[in-house]
């Protein structure tokens, strides 16, 4: 007769293999294992030595204090994942739209032109200057503020001669002021916005012909 071993009634499962896992624990510690330890410390606390009622409610209090900034980070964080999915949403709404944003680098298109605003800083003429990819000037312009604030500009894609600029990246300089007084101004090019990107740093505008910019750095949508 062939004979049976035992099995382990413990395992049922041990007989073909499997290993009983263990019981998992919640080894963290809340409100009312916390009251239970304080009151063992009561009951079992040296007669001779009996625990300070301040020192009691201190350690109370620092319980409650740790326990409320863990609730308060837990709402944050709802918070703000919230508040990141609304910001998405809204900022994938203005995909197509023109942006403003500040450069001195922009990708001409062929046959395309570029515009849009320089910060003056007082009323006079602006001068405005094009530049390839190897510092040479090859259009020069000029605009008039009546004083400080936003100046519209444009730049139709021809050189000083009147001819079609092939498309490559070129820099923008804007200068105001003449002589001693000359100073360099911020350079606003408008963009349309073809893509939103989410990042770690936030969310992100890809723009045409401007590359990608940070929401942030967005001076106006139109």
């Amino acid at each position: 007769m062939t004979a049976i071993g035992a099995t382990n009634n413990d395992n049922p499962w041990s007989g073909l293999g499997l290993e009983k896992k263990a019981d998992s624990r919640d080894t963290t510690l809340g409100q009312a294992d916390f009251l239970r330890l304080m009151t063992e410390q009561l009951k079992n606390q040296d007669p001779l030595k009996p625990l300070d009622n301040n020192q009691f409610l201190g350690q109370l209090a620092q319980f409650s204090t740790v326990q409320g900034i863990e609730d308060m980070q837990g709402a944050m964080t709802s918070m703000a994942s919230v508040m990141e999915s609304d910001q998405t949403l809204r900022a994938a709404s203005l995909v197509g739209r023109e942006a403003l944003v500040e450069a001195d680098v922009v990708e001409l298109q062929a046959g395309g032109g570029i515009g849009g605003e320089i910060a003056a800083t007082r009323p006079g003429t602006i001068q405005i200057e094009i530049v390839d990819s190897s510092g040479a000037t090859v259009r020069r312009t000029t605009v008039e503020a009546s004083g400080a604030g936003s100046v519209a500009w444009q730049w139709d894609g021809l050189d000083d001669a009147g001819k079609p600029i092939e498309a490559g990246t070129y820099g923008i300089r804007a200068t105001g002021g003449t002589g001693k007084d000359t100073e360099r101004l911020g350079v606003g090019v408008s963009a349309r916005i073809d893509s939103v990107s989410i990042e770690p740093t936030g969310l992100v505008l890809n723009l045409d012909g401007l590359g990608s910019h940070a929401l942030s750095s967005i001076r106006r949508v139109g």
